[in-house]
């Protein structure tokens, strides 16, 4: 068999062997990436999100908004505060659609416009983040489903409107003010019409689901939603957002951790935690010990000598003489320990074994210890003497 010529073989691949193995999941990426444009650019045509009246989709409010308009409702869209304190007068109802939202500088703004307006504020979702500030009166507490629910009260609309869509938010009012607490559940309102001076009036919705275009055809989701939106000629549409440059007045609190995670839905971080416990017990699952180490056939025969020398060149390449000699050491005890008379277990004890070997070799002239149990080998010219002593020595047990 001839050699290799000597030379050193590089293992790293070439461009085209790494090209060759990355397409596959470059062809992917780049198919998901395209799919997620397509679909953003056909999602954003015609969709503006929940609640605004120009969406279509099941959660937004177009098709209340079309009745509103063929009743001669005017409707202003405002997606900053300014336009929606000028829009706002005594002939006009304002709808804020997602007061939580809104900074306490806002909310404080908003609720000079509604005192100064002397119109009617339907404020949808409100809970402990504005109500201290839009509706000092009521307080909140635990949220309940959206289910269909009598008025079980007297304000006009809802005897009118009947049963409606409502949950949500649910309200506790001050028993001294002259307050219209209708839809309850479990006692506790979901709709709450909180009279003020003159003809003002601010109405709370626990939830916005009377809205929605998916459910205004139920039940009496669209009497009350119009009675509601429409009892003025003008409707101020307020819808938050977040290129509002008046947010910019609040000073930001120190806990920016806090104020982060308050941004992030319930939902986001339970999911966030499951995957987290998920990925450990993956962790712990693929880390478990699978049983000892069993052995297996080599696919090809290969000639002993050509495995000696691979490992061989593996141990100069490493500078492990302290392994090469540990294997030549061992080796040789396992094979003169027979010849010995000592058990194969006890080969590589040296009170079972050199004992043994002085008593068959009492004139050797090299040290048995130091020779079979000895140090490693300082350099390799130490390690091929050291071969060459055992290889003399296991010739002389034998032959002895």
């Amino acid at each position: 068999m001839s050699r290799p010529a000597a030379g050193t073989t590089s293992i790293a691949l070439t461009p085209r062997q790494l090209w060759t193995r990355a397409r596959g999941a470059a062809l992917v990426l780049a198919l998901i990436l395209i799919g997620g444009i397509v679909l953003a650019t056909m999602r954003s045509t015609g969709s503006h999100g929940a609640l605004d009246p120009r969406s279509a989709d099941p959660h937004g409010s177009r098709a209340v908004a079309e009745l509103l308009k063929a009743q001669g409702v005017t409707i202003t869209l405002a997606t900053t505060l300014d336009e929606a304190t000028a829009a706002t007068d005594t002939a006009s109802t304002l709808l804020v659609t997602a007061p939580d939202l809104l900074t306490k500088t806002q909310q404080s703004t908003l609720r000079r416009t509604i005192a100064e307006s002397a119109g009617r504020t339907v404020l949808l979702g409100a809970g402990r983040p504005s109500l201290p500030t839009l509706a000092p009166d009521v307080t909140s507490t635990t949220s309940t489903p959206v289910e269909n629910r009598a008025p079980s009260c007297t304000l006009e609309a809802a005897t009118r409107a009947g049963s409606v869509d409502l949950g949500g938010e649910r309200y506790i009012t001050d028993p001294d003010a002259d307050a219209d607490a209708c839809y309850p559940s479990d006692g506790l309102p979901s709709l709450v019409r909180i009279p003020g001076p003159d003809a003002t009036e601010t109405v709370l919705l626990g939830s916005p689901d009377i809205l929605y275009n998916n459910r205004l055809d139920q039940q009496g989701n669209a009497s009350l939603a119009l009675q509601l939106l429409g009892s003025r000629p003008h409707l101020v549409w307020y819808l938050p957002s977040l290129s509002d440059t008046s947010a910019a007045a609040d000073a930001p609190d120190d806990d920016t951790t806090g104020n982060f995670l308050a941004l992030i839905p319930s939902g986001w971080l339970w999911g966030t935690l499951q995957l987290a416990v998920a990925a450990l017990l993956a962790a712990i699952w693929r880390g478990r010990r699978l049983g000892p180490l069993v052995t297996e056939r080599l696919p090809v025969a290969l000639r002993a000598s050509e495995t000696t020398e691979g490992r061989a060149r593996l141990y100069r390449k490493a500078n492990a003489r302290d392994r090469a000699a540990t294997v030549l050491r061992t080796a040789t005890r396992t094979r003169i320990a027979p010849a010995l008379g000592v058990p194969a277990q006890d080969a590589h004890s040296p009170e079972r074994l050199l004992p043994a070997l002085s008593a068959r070799l009492p004139e050797t002239t090299a040290d048995p210890r130091n020779l079979l149990f000895g140090p490693a080998p300082a350099d390799d010219t130490t390690l091929i003497r050291l071969a060459d002593q055992l290889d003399a020595l296991e010739r002389e047990v034998r032959t002895s």
